[in-house]
């Protein structure tokens, strides 16, 4: 099982120092990637809890976002060079980009360059979006009920540009002659491409056999839910004209994460349970369980408040020495 880091740079208050000291250690402690988060704004009407769609348009969740319309949040797309050039090893990525904020022909130069820059370290994430405020904000609001189609095109044209010298296109979202983009990224024929989809297997999996994606991102998935997302993705490339299979992707999943002294509950309350908050012996078991199901790589997600980044540096050493040998022992 490979760590990731998610960066809490969509915080109330966050400062570049307290990131640069977590990815620093992300490196110093071997981890696989580290990745931003992609928020645009925070309404106000997220602060009164009445946003048109509940968090991630996930059942259960508040309308609400968890920071504060006045909260000084940072931007995850600018932090994609600054890790490229602040580390050595780890791989960087941002998850998601949703593309319908993006130009798509842009993008896909624009995170070629990243790569270059990266050495060849990059990961992209792509989605759709789910917030409509989110969307008037970037000037696109024609494009929400649009916007799974946005991104198929974004995913054509990205792999169209980055593995031909000239490329041209002709679709609803972006129309050009045949053009040259620059440097093409170190990683051939390109970056490992992951796809994050929260509603529907069988769009996740048509995208991941059309395209060849590397991978699948959930959010706070417990061990059923991903042990049903990949059985359903299983089934659907099973189904589809694809040589590849769900062991060939990289099951993933943004989890919150701290490390507490007293037992946390974790009884089932949907995407709103602890489930990878608790004592170390609680995380111990559940990683077990993630393992077992088929998660191969948890997003470590540092609370949005209440837990300082002293706490989270020293809860990610104590995952990697004192947990995760239980885990690569099984």
């Amino acid at each position: 099982m490979k760590l990731a880091l998610y960066l809490p740079n969509f915080r109330d208050k966050v400062t570049v120092p307290e990131l640069e000291e977590l990815t620093d250690l992300a490196e110093e402690l071997d981890f696989d990637s580290v990745w931003s988060l992609d928020r645009i704004i925070v309404p106000e009407a997220s602060d009164r809890n009445e946003m048109q769609h509940s968090f991630g348009m996930m059942e259960g969740m508040p309308k609400q976002l968890p920071v504060t319309a006045r909260g000084e949040f940072l931007q995850g797309m600018p932090l994609l060079p600054w890790l490229a050039a602040k580390t050595s090893k780890v791989r960087i990525g941002m998850s998601i980009i949703d593309t319908p904020f993006r130009s798509p022909g842009v993008l896909a130069a624009e995170l070629a360059t990243i790569d270059q820059l990266a050495g060849g370290r990059l990961n992209v994430g792509v989605g759709s979006g789910w917030m409509p405020e989110e969307f008037a904000a970037a000037s696109v609001p024609h494009i929400f009920p649009k916007r799974h189609k946005h991104v198929r095109e974004t995913l054509e044209i990205m792999q169209g540009i980055w593995t031909n010298d000239v490329f041209e296109y002709h679709g609803e979202f972006a129309d050009f002659e045949s053009s040259g983009f620059g440097a093409k990224p170190v990683q051939q024929p390109h970056p490992p491409i992951f796809f994050s989809g929260l509603r529907d297997p069988k769009r996740s999996a048509s995208r991941i056999a059309k395209y060849g994606l590397s991978g699948w991102i959930g959010i706070q998935d417990s061990p059923e839910d991903i042990q049903r997302w990949r059985g359903e993705i299983a089934r659907e490339l099973g189904e589809l004209d694809t040589s590849r299979t769900v062991d060939d992707l990289e099951i993933c999943s943004m989890i919150w994460f701290v490390i507490t002294d007293q037992e946390m509950d974790q009884t089932a309350n949907g995407k709103l349970t602890n489930l990878f908050a608790g004592t170390a012996g609680q995380l111990t078991d559940i990683l077990k369980r993630y393992k077992e199901a088929g998660l191969t790589m948890p997003f470590l997600w540092p609370p949005f408040a209440d837990v300082p980044v002293a706490k989270t540096l020293d809860d990610m050493k104590r995952l990697k020495e004192e947990i995760m040998p239980k885990i690569d022992a099984m």
